[in-house]
């Protein structure tokens, strides 16, 4: 069977899947080609007749990281890649004009990988509860967000965050159309994981997306992503040095070849595979830029002004983030303490204080201890990563909105992953296919069983009240609001429970370290 929808800018046919409507690979700006190469998404031009939305259209141009693939389950044949990627997708329970609650997903990958049409993130089970949910691509790695100042021009503003104006560029076109999908566009929660929810914080420092949500749910990412101007220079002269370029010009950029923009990143990621391996590298090279357009202040301090003060916020991180990275750094396993002391210095000063990294080391060691949890050096290395990266910028950004209205709520997920005899433990990323649902297409990593579909059921439905009412409470879960004082946690488990002050004595570590 098939449904048509009539869009403002023409129709379209998709398909009845599980009781559900479901439109594949909708543009919604036209292709970022040629002379559109680094520059915002234009407008897009009427269709004649019933355009096909039968089939997703195709990804991002990047590097597939095979080793994630694998992890994830993917087709074994992958998506076509073409710059032509800016479409998104819609799952709904009828196209009859019902104003649903709208749930849109920005995909993570570290602004260099992933899909909306992954697999993981079908909206089936989540639209199955009566939303519509909303699925979307943006462009990555360099030409989504290399910084060239040359870019501005006559008719051009901005000269980076591209991959963030698509994103603008679609919640645009579910403010205008998905009405006609049966959704709210007055009630639309943008939800995201990883660089996703790292997106969604810098949406909501940009006054260039006032008004096109209500609510967010931020996944395993925060507020402290984006490069000042001077950082985003210094990654743009290492591309050009990867491009054998003395200078990099719009002209020349907009006319070679995508593969030779892929080919430089990927001697970029070469490169910073070794600097990371010393302990030196911390961050994306390609991320959201504080270009004084799109963003004018880091989105931290933007939401401690009060940017977003009457955006309800879900936020949280799994257990043991950092698991799932140490899996690709070759000998981690056997790190020392000394060696662990030298990373974690350059975490907490500039110029690496190993004394400081022993005395964090062992300050977390003593508290899993009293917890009766893991205190080898690789263990309690890795926490402090997870920290690091996504526990404590996720606890800023909670109390900084927490000062402006009542509706925030922490998470920590801590289902562990039964992969390599629970080698990755909860780890990042496995959150996703409980939200989705989707558990079942990836066992080994998810897990299986009643006690993993209980969960999936759980957080789902959590994810579905929060964008329906602002709460996340359901007949499961009674989950108060986090404060200050007491840091209210919903332990998302076999058993879900609220934990106040959750790992308290680490937190304090990074006062003064983390702002």
């Amino acid at each position: 069977m098939e449904t048509v929808v009539e869009t403002s800018k023409g129709k379209l046919k998709g398909t009845n899947e599980w009781g559900l409507s479901v439109f594949r690979g909708i543009p919604f700006a036209r292709p970022p080609v040629g002379d559109l190469r680094f520059r915002a998404p234009q407008p897009l031009e009427p269709w004649e007749g019933v355009r096909d939305a039968t089939s997703f259209g195709p990804t991002a141009m990047q590097i597939p990281n095979e080793a994630l693939e694998s992890l994830f389950g993917r087709r074994r044949e992958r998506p076509p890649m073409d710059e032509d990627c800016l479409y998104l997708n819609v799952w709904t329970p009828a196209a009859d004009g019902a104003q649903r609650p709208v749930m849109v997903w920005i995909h993570g990958g570290g602004f260099t990988i992933g899909t909306g049409s992954e697999p993981l993130y079908y909206g089936t089970a989540l639209a199955s509860r009566d939303v519509v949910v909303v699925t979307l691509n943006y462009r990555l790695g360099a030409l989504g967000f290399l910084y060239v100042p040359d870019f501005v021009g006559a008719d051009d503003v901005f000269c980076t965050n591209f991959g963030m104006l698509d994103q603008v560029a679609a919640l645009e076109w579910v403010r205008d159309e998905i009405a006609a999908f049966g959704g709210d566009p007055g009630n639309v929660t943008i939800f995201g994981e990883s660089a996703g929810a790292m997106s969604i914080v810098t949406l909501m420092a940009s006054p260039l997306a006032t008004n096109l949500f209500r609510r967010v749910v931020l996944q395993s990412g925060a507020a402290h992503n984006a490069l000042t101007t001077d950082q985003a220079e210094a990654n743009a002269a290492a591309f050009a040095e990867a491009l054998d370029m003395k200078e990099l010009t719009a002209g020349r950029l907009r006319s070679m070849p995508a593969a030779e923009i892929l080919e430089a990143q990927v001697r970029m990621d070469a490169s910073d595979r070794e600097r990371a391996q010393e302990g030196r590298l911390h961050g994306l090279r390609f991320q959201p830029v504080v270009d004084g357009r799109f963003l004018s202040e880091m989105p931290i301090d933007a939401i401690r002004r009060g940017c977003s003060r009457d955006v309800p916020v879900l936020i949280g991180t799994t257990a043991e983030e950092a698991k799932l990275f140490a899996a690709m750094w070759p000998g981690l396993a056997r790190i020392s303490d000394d060696e662990a002391a030298r990373r974690i210095g350059w975490l907490v000063s500039p110029d690496g204080d190993t004394e400081r990294g022993r005395a964090m080391l062992q300050v977390y060691r003593d508290a899993r201890a009293a917890r009766s949890e893991a205190i080898g050096t690789f263990e309690v290395f890795l926490a402090t990563q997870t920290d690091h990266m996504f526990r404590i910028p996720a606890d800023r950004l909670a109390e900084a909105q927490a000062a402006h209205l009542r509706q925030v709520f922490a998470y920590r997920f801590d289902w562990r992953s039964p992969i390599a005899n629970g080698a990755l433990g909860a780890c990042h990323a496995l959150d996703l296919p409980f939200v989705f649902g989707t558990h079942r297409l990836v066992p080994a990593f998810a897990g299986e069983g009643p006690d993993a579909d209980t969960l999936a059921t759980t957080v789902g439905d959590a994810w579905v009240a929060f964008a329906r009412t602002g709460d996340p409470s359901t007949d499961a879960l009674h989950w108060p609001a986090f404060d200050a004082g007491r840091r209210n946690t919903m332990i998302l488990d076999r058993e879900c429970r609220v934990e106040e002050l959750p790992r308290e004595t680490e937190r304090r570590c990074w006062d003064g370290i983390i702002a």
